[in-house]
């Protein structure tokens, strides 16, 4: 049951960048993700009421709520700059260096967990490396997105992710997913309207688009129910099984990139897309 939530969690989470690129045209990133994460956190604790998990709140240990909390800012600092790398840059660059979190992730399962590195997924991951390394181009012409300045933010986010699934993992051992994925979201919500006010940018919460409001809210609820998800996975199946399933949200990323924002692969990229798909696929057989 477990895996079928990692591919529910990859479908809402490819949903999610496509929603969240139309959001960011003319709004700014941080506001945007601020929007977006108070859609989430209403999401999520409706969620909890529905399923009778607000009971669990007292057996939250102290060491579970730590690391709730580290998994919320880890997963604010990615949201952070996942958002502002999508206004700078392509969907179908973006994402699949946010994916690349994958390697990452499954380096620190085996370091922190002790989870095991099959052949199959030591395959896999040079697989997704190297995929993603194809991916990643620089065109001509002006722009932020021809320049590359959206690429440190890009792995600026796939490192926070990889962070919060390894976090996220120690903070679901006892407690329900959906209760844990309520908590950490509110540590995000805070985190993000703390960096609205940090930098002076409530006046832009005015100046917000009503369609690109829509957009950051379905984003959201894409968001809440990727997240759901995920943790429901975590909970049941090996981290370093459930994150690669996740990351095969790229499929979904670019396949409504092409059909919404036109934007179509080179064959180098193309050539990267097909050994990050094939090393994720090939590291689930490990």
């Amino acid at each position: 049951m477990w895996m079928l939530f990692a591919f529910g969690s990859a479908l809402f989470a490819g949903l999610t960048a496509i929603l969240a690129k139309c959001g960011v045209r003319q709004t700014d990133s941080t506001v945007a993700t601020a929007i977006r994460t108070v859609v989430v956190l209403a999401f999520s604790w409706v969620m909890v009421f529905l399923t009778g998990a607000q009971s669990g709140l007292e057996a939250v240990g102290g060491r579970t709520l730590l690391f709730l909390v580290l998994s919320g800012l880890a997963t604010g600092a990615s949201w952070l700059c996942y958002f502002r790398a999508l206004q700078l840059g392509d969907v179908n660059k973006v994402t699949p260096v946010d994916k690349s979190s994958t390697v990452l992730t499954v380096l620190l399962a085996f370091v922190l967990l002790r989870e095991p590195i099959s052949i199959f997924k030591a395959v896999g991951l040079v697989c997704v490396g190297v995929g993603t390394c194809l991916m990643i181009e620089k065109k001509g012409g002006g722009g932020a997105a021809s320049s590359g300045l959206w690429l440190p933010y890009a792995l600026g986010s796939a490192v926070f992710a990889s962070l919060t699934a390894i976090l996220g993992k120690l903070g679901v051992v006892g407690v329900d997913s959906n209760l844990a994925t309520a908590i950490r979201t509110g540590v995000v919500l805070l985190m993000a309207w703390g960096m609205v006010f940090a930098a002076g940018k409530t006046a832009a919460l005015r100046a917000v688009p009503r369609g690109e409001l829509g957009f950051i809210c379905l984003s959201g609820v894409a968001t809440g129910a990727s997240w759901l998800c995920y943790y429901r996975a975590l909970q049941d199946g090996p981290t370093s099984v459930v994150v690669p399933i996740d990351k095969l949200s790229v499929l979904v990323t670019v396949a409504f990139s092409a059909a919404v924002f036109h934007e179509r692969l080179s064959r180098r990229a193309a050539l990267g897309l097909a050994l990050l798909t094939g090393g994720t696929l090939v590291m689930l057989r490990g």
